[in-house]
């Protein structure tokens, strides 16, 4: 019988014992790596929607709550903005601002977000047209990949958009004109993927059209030009404006100051906001971790009282396998294989675990806020947690061993 085989027998042979070793294991071993799967996958989504953007301009309010509902598209907005007051942002030829994209928020349609914007918004994501064409005319819908996919939206479908985020039928605008979709973008892993881009002008004609005492499916529909720039339209209001600096001046720098202070606008710089939402989420995630730790301590000392415990009933054995011609060094090996087994298991269960949590958290996200995460992504980082596992079993089992080592077989054998 291999020294293997010898090892797993001796295993199973104690149930228990190796039963709670396994979940210990598997408990500190599995909260650590989704901590780490949770922290890799929220930069993923939120560094990778950053999209260069240097600065957000809309309504005063919280913050973080004009960067979500803007950047991220997870919060309700903090209200509109007069166009004619954003749009020095808009001009092409500003001389400190190399891209400015105006939207314009409040409606969905089964739960994804409709956002009313300008063809530069595909620009901040290098996004493209896969199927059918760009919007020519207000209503029209150019769907991001996941959201077509995941409503089951084809080029000519139309729908009825609903007011805010919730899926209600009483929400819905069914007095004002159907959108129509005339194109479906490439995926890009991004936000593009997952909301519904139209022309401005379009939740314009739906919010001119609602209350209207008679229904009119068409009506509206030619009152806006998109091929006009907005800044045609004075009298109507957004809700903010994403930005990117033409390099880093001190002008474009200041600007976010100045637009605080002198204007009835606020300016966030999302990269700030991010790294305060890190710090904050930072906390929770620090005290998660050391409880992780915590655990794989006491998974190291189930392992080690396991092992020692066992050596007084097992002194026989090991005096039996001395005398059939295994040395100190093979009972050494034997219950460092032990120890290691149960450890690497036990972590290997808890990844799986782990990813298991994920699975039901994403599918939480998707329906919450609608991000996709992937759940069966691993991390080299999880290499490392089975790495330690395996120096934690070699160091719980090692005064076990040893002792294992020093067993005297004439005196055991004899009974002395």
């Amino acid at each position: 019988m291999s020294i293997l085989s010898l090892a797993l027998r001796n295993l199973l042979y104690r149930p228990w014992t190796t039963a709670l070793s396994l979940i210990l294991a598997a408990l500190g071993a599995g909260l650590i790596s989704l901590i780490l799967l949770l922290n890799w996958q929220l930069e993923q989504q939120f560094d990778r929607n950053l999209a260069g953007i240097n600065l957000v301009v809309g309504a005063k309010g919280s913050p973080l709550q004009l960067m979500m509902s803007s950047m991220y598209h997870i919060s309700s907005p903090t209200g509109n903005v007069p166009l004619d007051a954003v749009k020095p942002f808009l001009n092409p030829a500003h001389p400190y601002i190399a891209l400015g994209v105006p939207l314009s928020l409040g409606d969905s349609y089964r739960g994804r977000r409709i956002v009313g914007t300008r063809p530069t918004f595909l620009q901040l994501y290098d996004a493209e047209v896969a199927e059918g064409t760009m919007w020519t005319q207000p209503m029209d819908i150019v769907a991001g990949a996941s959201a077509a996919r995941e409503l089951g939206l084809r080029l000519g479908n139309t729908f009825r958009s609903s007011h805010g985020l919730i899926e209600d039928e009483d929400l819905t605008h069914q007095d004002a004109p159907p959108f129509r979709v005339v194109g479906i973008l490439a995926p890009t892993g991004t936000v593009a993927d997952l909301i519904l881009l139209t022309p401005a002008e379009s939740l314009w004609a739906v919010h001119d059209a609602h209350g209207e005492d008679h229904d009119h499916d068409h009506a509206h529909e030619h009152t806006y030009d998109v091929t006009q720039p907005l800044s045609a339209y004075a009298d109507k209001t957004i809700t903010s404006v994403l930005i990117r600096f033409k390099g880093n001046s001190v002008t474009a720098l200041n600007m976010q100051r100045s637009i605080n202070e002198n204007t009835e606008m606020q300016a966030v710089t999302p990269s700030i906001q991010l790294a305060e939402l890190y710090a904050t989420v930072g906390q929770g995630e620090e005290v998660l971790r050391q409880l992780g730790y915590v655990v794989v301590g006491v998974s190291i000392l189930s392992i080690f009282i396991g092992l020692y415990s066992s050596l007084d009933r097992r002194r026989g054995e090991l005096a039996l396998l001395r005398s059939l011609g295994a040395g100190p060094g093979k009972l050494f090996s034997l219950l460092l294989l032990e120890g290691s087994f149960t450890a690497v298991a036990g972590a290997m269960l808890g990844l799986v675990i782990s990813h298991l949590g994920l699975a039901v958290i994403a599918r939480y996200f998707s329906t919450a806020y609608r991000y996709d995460f992937r759940s069966w992504v691993f991390l080299p980082e999880e290499g490392w947690l089975l790495l330690g596992a395996l120096v934690v079993g070699v160091l719980a089992a090692s005064l076990p061993a040893w002792r294992a080592a020093r067993v005297d077989v004439h005196r055991t054998l004899s009974g002395s």
